[in-house]
């Protein structure tokens, strides 16, 4: 048994050391952008319109269209309502948006997801040079977009992503988020994204500012309109068509979403972890018994003679200080990081839920909608 327990250390120790000297070292925290805070809200942003699906989201609307109005003059902005059964297109109303569209969505056809729909039906109503998806319940801090534009135009991309910065209230919240964030990052590497020459592409759909050409050549939101992730999804195809895509963090970009329990984080992450996996029950095996060589294995070592204690405290320390990045980004303490194999764990075993609800039928499942295996 030591002798297995031995081999399995040693691999976790190599593999803990291969992930901290990666090349584009995935877990640093290098590709930012922040809020312009220079910027005057009497800009002209008139170049810019902002679609925003909505589904039942009274709860934060008010607070997305109120940001919306500091950020500049003449911002357009297509609020689709898509079948609210709640006070959300009211609340939008009462906002006072100058150049306010609110279109009702018309019945989700089949073979597309409802989010993907809302944005299609949006982007119809673009006339602009520019275009910023926006879910929800994303608050923007003052003098973002101008950020987002310009960087754009500066370093000449066609689309950005920006990583929302999560509510961090709740006990769950603080012990899930900022590790939903880095598991995300060692998945698709930022800077392995941001390289026109790597196959990597990746977005956050929370916050994606884009060349409304680049939307229009690639053929919208039809291109992707079965995605399960589609964030990730129009990142690649827009890639693929050949334009420059970017991803990074922010603090200027806000979720009001709150999780104030487990279950909702749960279903959240279950919703598209087995489709990361693209529905392979080996790969799920792979990454099942990836997670645990990686982060139990070193904790079990814990427990063995000197050789074998020796290999886990480093497997362990590795394992701590590359997730210190994204806590330190989203001030957390250090000590969140001593969690980790646990939190691992979880994710693992939300994974396994996710691919359970596939073999039961469910592709997926968000907003009171269910999307079942074609």
């Amino acid at each position: 048994m030591s002798s297995l327990v031995f081999v399995l250390t040693l691999l976790a120790s190599a593999g803990w050391l291969i992930a901290l000297l990666l090349p584009w070292q995935p877990w640093r925290v290098r590709e930012v952008l922040e809020a312009d805070e220079a910027a005057s809200n009497a800009i002209d942003i008139s170049d810019v319109t902002v679609v925003i699906p909505a589904r039942n989201e009274a709860e934060v609307i008010e607070g997305t269209l109120e940001a919306l109005k500091a950020q500049g003059q003449q911002l357009k902005v297509v609020l689709v309502d898509d079948d609210s059964s709640d006070n959300t297109v009211a609340l939008a109303r009462q906002m006072g948006l100058e150049a306010l569209t609110v279109i009702e969505s018309k019945r989700l056809p089949k073979g597309w997801t409802g989010k993907l729909w809302a944005q299609e039906q949006g982007l119809q109503h673009v006339d602009t040079p520019y275009t910023l998806l926006l879910d929800a319940d994303i608050k923007l801090e003052a003098g973002m977009i101008n950020s987002l534009k310009n960087k754009l135009v500066v370093e000449n991309l066609q689309f950005i992503s920006l990583m929302a910065a999560l509510c961090f209230d709740s006990f769950w919240e603080k012990l899930l988020m900022p590790a939903f964030v880095y598991f995300f990052k060692m998945l698709y590497p930022f800077a392995l994204s941001n390289d026109s020459k790597a196959p990597i592409a990746a977005a956050a759909g929370g916050c994606i500012f884009v060349e409304t050409r680049s939307l229009r050549e690639i053929g919208g939101m039809s291109a992707i309109k079965q995605a399960v992730i589609d964030d990730c999804s129009l990142a690649k195809q827009v890639k693929s068509a050949g334009f420059k895509t970017w991803i990074g963090l922010t603090h200027g970009v806000k979720s009001q979403r709150r999780y104030q329990s487990l279950n909702p984080i749960w279903n959240m992450v279950a919703r598209t972890a087995y489709t990361q996996l693209g529905y392979s029950v080996g790969l799920l095996a792979a990454c099942t018994v990836i997670m645990l060589a990686m982060y139990w294995v070193p904790v079990v070592g814990l427990m063995y003679e000197k050789s074998i204690l020796a290999m886990s405290c480093v497997s362990l320390f590795i394992m701590w200080i590359i997730y210190i990045p994204t806590l330190k980004f989203y001030a957390f303490s250090p000590l969140w990081g001593l969690a980790l194999p646990i939190i691992a764990g979880m994710f693992l075993l939300m994974t396994w839920t996710s691919a359970v609800r596939y073999w039961q039928g469910e592709r997926s499942r968000w907003k009171g909608r269910v999307y079942e295996i074609n």
